[in-house]
């Protein structure tokens, strides 16, 4: 099922995304949430008369950074031994179609693709063994990072926490199992050019093992949200760029980039 979250008329809800053709999906407006007990309404909405929203309102964004090789060294970064773990704060999210806004504290905005994981329930200390039935499904997700300022504070919070570095969606897709999310294609496109092509079968450490570490230190809460690390080919948006990451078996997220102000 894909389940995406929308506003129409001033209000908020879920929806499973039904029909295969871009200009003919329609919602089926769910009764409930997602992480709770719920059920489809059968009352169906165009997806052409809502606007879609991030997919979740996550309490915390976990990212797992240096998650593949090619990329780490493309930034001359060492390959870390174990993952590498930091924070987007929940104000950095926003959904599809949402402007990314250029900080304007920084000269060299970056872009980086990558497959979220998002947690269905509440859970701490999760075995390898249990980490599929943790997780509600997978979206797509753009760890926007102003490169200049990580580079100069060391510390991660303002490069890579500012408001709107974290797009997500278009939807969850939940169909996915984990055998079939440790195989996808993962891509990146600036106006139509394609910057980044990776598979997460080249994940260094692999969904369950990012899971079990963070779930180690902390508990995770319905919603949350694990970024998995981003393929090689980071490079610059600048403003008036179109930025979209599509990822196999998911669909595609597409932002532009305006300057904020």
């Amino acid at each position: 099922m894909r389940i995406a979250r929308f506003s129409i008329d001033g209000n908020v809800a879920f929806g499973a995304v039904e029909g295969d053709k871009p200009d003919e999906l329609v919602l089926n407006i769910i009764k409930g949430i997602p992480f709770a007990e719920h059920e489809l309404s059968g009352t169906r909405v165009p997806m052409s008369k809502v606007r879609l929203l991030p997919p979740v309102l996550p309490n915390k964004v976990v990212a797992f950074g240096r998650n593949y090789a090619e990329h780490a060294r493309e930034l001359g970064h060492d390959v870390p031994d174990a993952p590498f773990a930091f924070f987007k704060p929940s104000t950095s999210v926003i959904g599809p179609g949402d402007q990314i806004q250029y900080p304007p504290f920084s000269e060299e905005l970056h872009h980086e693709a990558e497959l979220a994981v998002v947690i269905g329930r509440m859970c701490r200390e999760v075995p390898r063994e249990r980490v599929a039935d943790v997780i509600l499904g997978y979206t797509c997700a753009n760890d926007v990072t102003a490169r200049d300022v990580q580079r100069r504070e060391k510390q991660w919070a303002r490069a890579k926490g500012f408001d709107s570095s974290c797009p997500l969606g278009p939807w969850v897709e939940t169909d996915l199992d984990l055998k079939a999310a440790s195989d996808l294609t993962v891509q990146l496109t600036v106006n139509g050019r394609q910057r980044q092509l990776g598979r997460t079968s080249e994940m260094i450490h692999p969904i369950e093992d990012l899971i079990v570490n963070i779930t180690e230190a902390m508990t995770l809460l319905p919603g949350d949200v694990i970024l998995t690390g981003t393929p090689a080919g980071v490079g610059p948006l600048n403003v008036g760029d179109e930025v979209a990451v599509t990822i196999e078996g998911i669909g595609t997220l597409t932002n532009k980039v305006v300057k904020r102000g």
